[in-house]
C-alpha cells in the first residue's frame, strides 16, 4: 500500500489563490496534503472541497493545516515547550504511519538558525515514542541543509541584513540535528545531485521544504520530488514537494 503525501506552503492564508492552488494539488492526486500559512480555515475548507478531499483541519493561532482524502483516525496540534511553532500529528485510518507537520522559524540568520534547531530538538523529543515506527516528518523548515549554498544576493534586500548581522555566513545546523537523529532526507534519497530548490516559485534557489523518514524505512521511499506546475507561480512562492512512500 501506498502513501502519497504533499507538503505545501501556500503563503499568507491562500485566499485570493484556491483555484492555482487547487489545480497544484490535484496535479498530483495526493492521500494527504500538509499545508503550512494556512492561517484561513475557510481557505483550508475550501480547498478541501476543490480537491476532493473527505476530511481537512486546521488549528487556531497556527499556520499548520491538513486534508485528508480518507478518513483521520487522529489529528492534533502540539507546542512542546520551549518552543516557539507547534506542529501537528496526522494519522489516517487504516493507514499504518503518522505524519507529522512541521514549519519552523523563518528569516536566514545565525539566531534564526539557533532557534530551528531547539524547536527540532523539541519536536524529536516529542515523537521519540514513535521512533521504533514507520512516520513521516514533512514541511516548510525554513532552513537549508548543511552541503546547500545560499546565494545572499538573490535575497530579496530587506532580508540580506539579518544574513549580514550573522557575519556573512550561518552554521546551517537544523538540517543536520534531523540527520543525526536518525532520519533519511526522502528528496535527497532519490536525487543526489539535482538542486531541489522549492523557494520561490519565481526564481527557486533553495531548498526550504522537506520530507523525512526514519533510516530504517528508507527502502519505503518510492519517489520524493518538486512538483512544477504551470499555476505554481500563481498559486504560491513555494513548490510543493510529492513523496510516494509504502506503507503497511
Amino acid at each position: 500500500m501506498t502513501l502519497r503525501l504533499l507538503t505545501y506552503n501556500i503563503r499568507h492564508g491562500g485566499a485570493g489563490r484556491e483555484a492555482p492552488l487547487a489545480r497544484v494539488i490535484n496535479s498530483c492526486v495526493p492521500d494527504v496534503v500538509l499545508l503550512q500559512e494556512a492561517t484561513r480555515p475557510d481557505v483550508v475548507e475550501d480547498l478541501a472541497k476543490r480537491t476532493a478531499m473527505s476530511e481537512w483541519g486546521s488549528f487556531p493561532r497556527q499556520s499548520l493545516a491538513f486534508l485528508s482524502r480518507e478518513r483521520v483516525a487522529h489529528a492534533a496540534s502540539y507546542r512542546p515547550r520551549f518552543s516557539q511553532h507547534a506542529f501537528i500529528e496526522v494519522v489516517v485510518a487504516g493507514e499504518r504511519a503518522r505524519i507529522f507537520g512541521v514549519h519552523l522559524s523563518a528569516i536566514h540568520a545565525a539566531w534564526t538558525e539557533r532557534r530551528r534547531v531547539m524547536e527540532l530538538k523539541a519536536l524529536l523529543r516529542s515523537v521519540a515514542r514513535h521512533q521504533d515506527g514507520f512516520h513521516v516528518l514533512a514541511g516548510d523548515f525554513n532552513t537549508l541543509a548543511p552541503s546547500e549554498r545560499l546565494d545572499v544576493t538573490r535575497l530579496p534586500g530587506r532580508l540580506r541584513p539579518f544574513v549580514w548581522l550573522s557575519g556573512g555566513r550561518i552554521r546551517w545546523r537544523a538540517i543536520q540535528t534531523i540527520l543525526d537523529a536518525g532520519y533519511v532526507d526522502a528528496f535527497r534519497s532519490q536525487h543526489a545531485l539535482a538542486p531541489g530548490h522549492t523557494m520561490p516559485s519565481w526564481d527557486p534557489h533553495v531548498r526550504l521544504d522537506y520530507v523525512f523518514v526514519p533510516q530504517g524505512f528508507a527502502e519505503r521511499i518510492e519517489s520524493c520530488d518538486v512538483v512544477i506546475h504551470p499555476d505554481a507561480q500563481a498559486a504560491s512562492d513555494h513548490f510543493p514537494i510529492f513523496a510516494i512512500l509504502q506503507v503497511d
